[in-house]
């Protein structure tokens, strides 16, 4: 497996990116969508293998405070091999110098992220457009339910 790590937007295919959110499987994100959040992007690890898009991550940053990690995604068929690990790496490398670096995790997915040193914040707090989804995918508790 010969990958081919970039941050580069020019050669990003935005149908193939929605794609592997379909196949990772973290829901529908529109190509045009996915187009404008990257750009929106400090950091951004597009990870290929032969030309496959096989994995991504990016990171929102207002390079002295916060740096944000997000929309990570490895294809199915890479996934436990420890390429997700290296994207947040590379991410938390990026981000370093920053004062705190925030991780929004998919339920479930938390012990993943421990490992890799994240701790679990007591006050964080959300507004989401669609509330009933945010609780059905355990994003947000019973006593914040709609």
């Amino acid at each position: 497996m010969a990958l081919v790590w970039t941050d580069c937007l020019a050669a990003c295919d935005w149908d193939e990116l929605s794609t592997l959110y379909k196949l990772a499987p973290l829901g529908e994100k529109p190509a045009a969508s996915l187009k404008l959040a990257f750009a929106n992007s400090m950091f951004r690890c597009f990870v290929h293998d032969e030309g496959r898009l096989v994995a991504v991550g990016r990171a929102l940053a207002d390079g002295v405070d916060c740096a944000y990690i997000c929309d990570l995604a490895v294809h199915p068929d890479y996934q436990g091999a420890g390429l997700g690990r290296d994207v947040v790496a590379r991410l938390v490398d990026a981000s370093r110098g920053h004062k705190k670096i925030i991780l929004y995790a998919v339920a479930g997915s938390e012990p993943f992220y421990t490992k890799l040193g994240f701790k679990r914040m007591t006050t964080a707090m959300a507004i989401f457009s669609n509330e009933t989804q945010a609780f059905e995918r355990g994003l947000i508790s019973q006593s914040d339910a709609p």
